[in-house]
């Protein structure tokens, strides 16, 4: 059957579906090989990984970095997650558009955020491991975003009560961001 990848919507943004293998001593499945990820549109060079752990609830986003822009290929090893992708680029025909798609340890779908894009999830499990690559480093003082809540995007998070740190609390709507600080 062979990996699936899947267009969104969002231009470079792509849902993938690995393939499993499956039998009485548990699983085995391929998160990612360079070439044949290439070949469906995944390209960049990834410079480091990333693990997070965040409890039901738990809304992270909407982040991105500007002078070093990160593309991400992101997928929980544990529990389920909302993951969203939201194009900021200035001039693009989807800006201030979304796509959110649910990953989970079950499904085990991939999401691929190009550069350009804020990226954010929700926890919908008890509690969720998510492991995600960069394909630039995190940069102090390069972090941006836009408010998770923002009301001219209209993201359903899907979580009732959302639990944000007191920095994504303060970010501002999309309408409001400076160009400068847009890709």
């Amino acid at each position: 059957m062979g990996t699936r990848f899947i267009e969104t919507g969002l231009e470079g943004v792509i849902l993938i579906e690995p393939d499993l293998f499956k039998d009485a001593r548990g699983f085995f499945l391929e998160t990612y090989q360079q070439e044949r990820y290439a070949q469906n549109g995944v390209a960049p060079v990834f410079v480091q990984d990333n693990h997070s752990r965040s409890e039901k609830g738990v809304v992270r986003g909407l982040h991105y970095q500007l002078r070093h822009p990160q593309a991400k290929l992101v997928y929980p090893v544990r529990g389920t997650i909302f993951d969203v992708a939201v194009d900021i680029r200035q001039g693009s025909k989807t800006f201030g558009q979304w796509t959110g798609h649910i990953l989970s340890e079950e499904n085990r779908r991939q999401l691929y955020i190009p550069e350009g894009f804020a990226h954010g999830f929700s926890v919908l499990s008890q509690t969720v491991d998510v492991t995600y690559k960069c394909s630039d480093y995190y940069t102090p003082g390069d972090e941006y975003g836009i408010l998770f809540s923002d009301p001219g995007l209209s993201i359903d998070w899907q979580v009732e009560y959302p639990i944000c740190s007191d920095k994504d609390k303060l970010y501002p709507v999309l309408s409001k961001v400076p160009a400068e600080r847009l890709p």
